[in-house]
């Protein structure tokens, strides 16, 4: 077994990308984007990197009571999308942490183009050793961050440390629904070592465990199916990928990647699944 401190050094390196706002950057101005006049909007292509995108997250907002008084926390922020958009639409103040540090700085810079930066802030951080006082938060999200995390219950126990008696916790993870061998490199590990996809049982018995109650549950594979075949009627002939995207999160070998993740979703191995959970 690797040792903890190994696997999250491992996991940061595969997310690790010098450049990466330049590349952004250069990206929008491809695509027909003024740099210094960008919207949220703008982003949305590259700046939310989980299944389904920005709709994922409007459709996971949709079930939070989310106000402007309330201080939320995105554990594995990204380059900040979630984050800017709670901020955006619902007013609240966001924390975000990343393993990441090349996410962390992409995610400050944006916020800054994008006039949001009063209301987010991030910090490079593990999601197992917060650096947050106790009760420190309103309600916590978390979006496709779990795979690369094998101690579910230590990570739900942290978490729920950090937030407020009757606070919610928005899960939007990977998770096994079935028997059968994921494909490597996937879009959040190159192999087995840092993937550490559990079902949907072991996800409820960890937050459980930690002093969660899971108020719901929703498979999302259907729509992560329907996103990927809209991509690839998007897709020309040739296979080229447009100037903005999240392939440039994925850096190498990104066809496969969405192959082998295509994969497990057709055979039923794998789907994106919501948990909408409180803090008992």
């Amino acid at each position: 077994m690797i040792e903890h401190a190994t696997v999250e050094l491992r996991v940061a390196e595969h997310y690790a990308q010098s450049g990466l706002e330049k590349a952004i950057l250069e990206a929008l101005v491809a695509s027909g984007k003024d740099p210094d006049r960008l919207t949220p909007a703008d982003l949305a292509p590259v700046d939310e990197f989980h299944t389904a995108g920005h709709q994922a997250t409007v459709e996971l907002a949709s079930q939070l009571d989310v106000t402007p008084a309330m201080h939320l926390l995105d554990i594995g922020c990204g380059i900040g999308g979630p984050s800017r958009f709670f901020a955006l639409e619902r007013g609240a103040r966001v924390t975000g942490i990343d393993l990441t540090e090349d996410y962390v700085r992409t995610a400050e810079a944006l916020a800054r183009r994008v006039g949001l930066a009063d209301h987010v802030s991030y910090r490079q951080a593990s999601a197992l050793a917060l650096p947050f006082n106790d009760r420190a938060f309103d309600g916590a999200t978390m979006m496709h961050v779990g795979m690369n995390i094998e101690d579910k219950t230590a990570l739900f126990i942290e978490t729920r440390r950090v937030l407020k008696a009757g606070g919610f916790f928005a899960i939007y993870d990977v998770m096994r629904t079935a028997e059968g061998a994921l494909h490597f490199p996937l879009h959040w590990a190159a192999t087995p070592e840092t993937s550490f996809v559990v079902g949907a049982s072991q996800y409820r018995s960890a937050l459980q465990a930690a002093g969660f109650d899971v108020l719901k549950e929703r498979d999302r594979a259907d729509s992560a199916r329907e996103f990927f075949q809209q991509i690839k009627a998007r897709t020309p002939e040739s296979g080229e990928l447009p100037p903005l995207g999240i392939h440039l999160l994925m850096k190498h070998d990104v066809p496969q990647k969405i192959a082998n993740y295509m994969s497990g979703l057709e055979t039923g191995v794998i789907a994106p699944i919501e948990m909408i959970c409180r803090c008992r």
